[in-house]
């Protein structure tokens, strides 16, 4: 876990830049950054180096939302994703949360599912690419 503002924060953004923005042309925002303040920022290190992270955003007392996850380049498919996810999940679930959702691109549909997501609903673009919405019960 990781505090909003920080300097491990500041690595997580530029991570997010890097592997979920640039590919696509786009930018955060100062304000984007700003409504991130409330939710609850998870990290992965190898000593000083972040290696991947991702987000929970509180939708409702029951359910929580997977936002922005990556795994740095050249170390995705190595079980990085899977122990962010777990982590993830558990703290979801001591947190109360029953449902955990995301906005899914297609492409890692396959991953989320391997690991108990279902998808609901029909496809979706979001940010410019297919997406899914998948969810799992806590």
């Amino acid at each position: 876990m990781i505090d909003h503002g920080s300097n491990e924060y500041h690595q997580m953004v530029e991570l997010r830049k890097l592997i979920l923005r640039k590919p696509l042309g786009l930018e955060f925002s100062e304000e984007d950054l700003q409504k991130e303040e409330q939710d609850l920022h998870i990290a992965a290190y190898e000593e000083e180096n972040i290696l991947g992270c991702c987000m929970l955003t509180e939708i409702d007392p029951q359910t929580v939302r997977l936002r922005q996850m990556a795994v740095k380049s050249g170390l995705q498919g190595k079980g990085i994703g899977r122990v962010l996810m777990q982590f993830a999940e558990n703290i979801a679930r001591d947190r109360g949360y029953k449902v955990l959702t995301m906005h899914a691109r297609k492409n890692a549909t396959g991953f989320y599912e391997k690991l108990g997501y279902k998808i609901v609903g029909e496809e979706f673009t979001e940010v410019t690419i297919a997406h899914y919405n998948m969810e799992k019960q806590l």
